[in-house]
């Protein structure tokens, strides 16, 4: 079907996707909350730019998971119930799971030396109290996906990890820190390490899977 002609002036594709990043990054950070409104004058007045490029982020948002589109209502950012959550890490521990076996052929010594290297880092912010630990928790699970080579699957997981994230930082800014954190990614590597694909993927399965308890107390019923 052919496309319609509008009279419109032609939206710059460049200012949807910086009003999309900017909103992204703000939801992802947890400087808007489950349930906050978002006022498109409001955002197009921060970033310099007119409505159009906002709400058309928001569609983009929308389809992400990140924000809900209600009649009356505008765009409110999209919170999780705990049973929500729960589907999300059964996902992911799915799909990464497949990401890992897909990996093993591609996982050499210098990769598990980048990856001791990503722990590291995880380590040092979690020591340090900083909340770029969620940020290095991202690299280190997206370096393995990466490896997988596999461009649907590693969308697929980053959006999951993107709906995630504010309950990430959440849970990071209430807790010491991660104490069990080095010891599960550890575990990880050195299931890569053993060469066994099976045994990489089911460690890497639980891994996520574990992780779920812990965040559940810290979502906010968005129903």
């Amino acid at each position: 079907m052919p496309a319609s002609i509008s009279t419109e002036p032609r939206m710059s594709a460049t200012a949807e996707e910086e009003a999309y990043r900017h909103l992204q990054r703000a939801v992802r950070l947890g400087r808007y909350r489950p349930g906050e409104r978002l006022i498109p004058e409001e955002i197009a007045a921060e970033i310099g730019m007119s409505r159009m490029p906002v709400r058309e982020a928001f569609r983009r948002l929308a389809s992400d998971g990140l924000v809900v589109l209600r009649p009356n209502r505008g765009c409110v950012v999209a919170g999780l119930t705990v049973d929500e959550l729960y589907e999300i890490f059964e996902i992911r521990s799915v799909l990464e799971g497949l990401a890992v076996r897909l990996a093993m052929p591609r996982i050499d010594e210098e990769e598990l030396e980048d990856l001791e290297r990503l722990l590291d880092r995880m380590e040092r912010a979690s020591q340090s109290g900083s909340s770029d630990w969620v940020v290095r928790h991202q690299e280190f699970h997206g370096r393995i996906c990466a490896l997988s080579q596999r461009p649907k699957l590693i969308h697929q997981i980053s959006a999951l990890h993107a709906v995630i994230e504010p309950y990430m930082r959440i849970w990071f800014d209430y807790v010491e820190k991660p104490l069990t954190a080095r010891e599960e990614h550890a575990a990880v590597i050195a299931a890569l390490r053993s060469g066994d694909a099976g045994q990489a993927e089911q460690v890497m399965q639980e891994h996520i899977l574990g992780t779920a308890p812990m965040l559940a107390e810290f979502v906010t019923p968005s129903r």
